[in-house]
């Protein structure tokens, strides 16, 4: 019976030189595969994986994040209105009144119905 040592070594050289003939005429990539997946003949096993370190993502550019409509223009679409209906609407003014501090309303809308918003709001209680 071999010791634990003996059975890993014999692992480790099979996975690292698979014999030429068993290889013959398949490709690098097929070869590569080959040598990681198959076991060892002899103790029936599978070579052990190493875990991998660091961040796999490292040096790859941030995804975009997707673009979400704003509160402001979900209201909008509710109410069915277009741009020229903005300051016509009273609906639509009475809902920037109360969500001046806390949702974005466009400055030229705040401008024109000359609500003015307190840069120092706390919603908390």
């Amino acid at each position: 019976m071999r010791s634990d040592h003996s059975v890993l070594k014999a692992i480790l050289l099979r996975v690292r030189y698979v014999a030429a003939s068993s290889l013959a005429g398949i490709s690098a990539a097929q070869a590569t595969k080959a040598r990681m997946i198959e076991p060892d003949r002899g103790t029936g096993c599978l070579p052990a994986m190493t875990r991998k370190r660091g961040n796999p993502n490292w040096g790859r550019p941030i995804l975009p994040t997707p673009v979400l409509p704003t509160q402001f223009e979900l209201r909008v679409s509710q109410l069915q209105l277009t741009a020229e209906m903005y300051t016509s609407s009273a609906t639509l003014h009475a809902w920037c009144e109360q969500n001046k501090n806390r949702r974005y309303v466009p400055e030229w809308l705040l401008a024109e119905w000359c609500i003015t918003v307190d840069t120092y709001f706390s919603d908390a209680a």
